[in-house]
């Protein structure tokens, strides 16, 4: 009886524990290492998204526009003038710009390529779009030649494998957010729920809207609604499990298993 006594006092019946403020530090540091790598990851995936997308109007900012030139394109105009004229403006100088963009809109010819255009793109275009992977090598006219085509936004083919690999990845960074999340106290049940869910309905939404987006350019709006929705969702879940690890748990309360306090 004494040692069944001992081993009680040992080993916790509650978990009380099994909450953000009282979790044990290597967990703390554990959560808190991923929170930190995620937070600075997803800033970096906004700052991306601003310098390819944002630019596709050739205005700072990322606007309905922005999205629309991306994938249901610039009917109007060539890839590449879109491009000469948004975010690879300062690539080249303001007559080398118009001397191409008139090229292209007498069609490109390859006697031009030849005699003249061939040696514009090597001084101007050459040093990326020959080393870069996935964007066009400037130095074969026949890839010069497909953006300089009216433009029509992203592929089919650009679009399956951007979307699989978005849902696939950023699924995985929600989910193990939400896990940490799921230890939070003094959260609504209902708020803990919305919050965790949320960020996956609004990838959905975003991914989608890519897709319909293609098809017409009023659906651009999705786009912007799902990207604003998961990073309110997650911000919300990062600051408030930051805040419960680290300033909450100054206050020496035992909270209480978190997950039993949710059922």
């Amino acid at each position: 009886m004494k040692a069944a006594t001992k081993q009680e006092a040992i080993r916790p019946t509650n978990l009380a524990w099994l909450n953000l403020p009282n979790l044990p530090n290597p967990l703390k540091a554990l959560f808190a290492g991923y929170l930190l790598v995620i937070g600075v990851g997803l800033l970096m995936a906004g700052l991306q998204i601003m310098m390819t997308h944002g630019m596709a109007d050739g205005k700072v900012g990322l606007s309905k526009n922005d999205i629309v030139y991306s994938y249901y394109g610039d009917r109007n105009h060539s890839k590449l003038e879109s491009m000469l004229n948004g975010q690879m403006k300062a690539m080249a100088p303001d007559d080398v710009r118009a001397d191409i963009i008139k090229w292209v809109h007498k069609g490109a010819p390859k006697a031009d390529w030849d005699d003249h255009f061939k040696g514009v793109f090597a001084q101007h275009c050459v040093s990326c779009h020959s080393v870069v992977p996935n964007i066009p090598n400037y130095k074969n006219f026949e890839e010069v030649q497909k953006v300089a085509a009216t433009s029509t936004g992203a592929t089919w083919e650009a679009l399956t494998r951007v979307s699989h690999i978005h849902l696939f990845g950023i699924s995985f960074i929600f989910f193990l957010m939400g896990f940490v999340f799921s230890f939070a106290v003094g959260v609504p049940k209902k708020l803990k729920i919305f919050a965790i869910g949320f960020p996956f309905l609004f990838l959905i939404i975003d991914v989608m809207s890519w897709w319909l987006t293609k098809l017409s350019p009023n659906f651009a709006y999705f786009t912007i609604i799902g990207g604003i929705g998961y990073s309110i969702a997650s911000t919300f879940m990062w600051f408030t499990s930051m805040y419960q690890m680290f300033i909450l748990s100054r206050s020496g309360k035992v909270y209480g298993n978190a997950w039993e306090q949710d059922l």
